[in-house]
């Protein structure tokens, strides 16, 4: 019995990069390509709105607390902090 797989659609809804669609994405069909570090696991997915993914899957994949940690991260900060003084 074949089984579907699913990732989460990595599509940007918003022009700011800070909102993804999320909805799962159906693995189409999987494949291998080569490269110099060797080969590489790809597939082609599609989620119920549209969107369309061919790659790699560590590119297809995201983790959705880093980038929330890197929003908080960036409110977080200071305004100047890490700037360099140029007294």
């Amino acid at each position: 019995m074949d089984r579907v797989m699913f990732l989460e659609c990595p599509e940007y809804m918003d022009k700011h990069g800070a909102a993804r669609c999320g909805l799962p994405a159906a693995v189409e069909y999987r494949y291998t390509v080569s490269s110099t570090d060797g080969p590489l696991e790809s597939a082609k997915i599609r989620c119920p709105r549209g969107h369309c993914f061919n790659g790699p899957l560590e590119s297809l994949t995201w983790e959705k607390d880093s980038s929330a940690a890197a929003s908080a991260e960036r409110s977080i900060r200071p305004q100047g902090a890490g700037r360099r003084s140029d007294r």
